[in-house]
């Protein structure tokens, strides 16, 4: 499986939905919590072009988006592939 990254804050609705699809998934993932260190806030968004809000997700050091992106790509079919790299 892909090393998969994914940047969260604790009270983010869409943090815990994509963790939780990652977990149905059977991923295992790497999480960022930049609410207790910001200066990783700077890293994620330099990673994510720019984008700020949370969570960004990367599988394979690549960057899929937020949420709305990990799920679009579930139900596209491709989720699966591209966990399994």
């Amino acid at each position: 499986m892909q090393p998969i990254e994914i940047y969260t804050s604790p009270f983010c609705g869409y943090c815990h939905a994509a963790k939780r699809l990652l977990a149905k998934k059977g991923a295992s993932y790497s999480e960022i919590d930049i609410s207790r260190q910001p200066d990783l806030r700077q890293e994620m968004m330099g990673r994510a072009h720019g984008r700020h809000t949370v969570p960004q997700i990367f599988i394979g050091g690549k960057h899929v988006g937020g949420c709305d992106e990990l799920y679009e790509l579930d139900r596209a079919g491709k989720l699966d592939t591209m966990l399994a790299g």
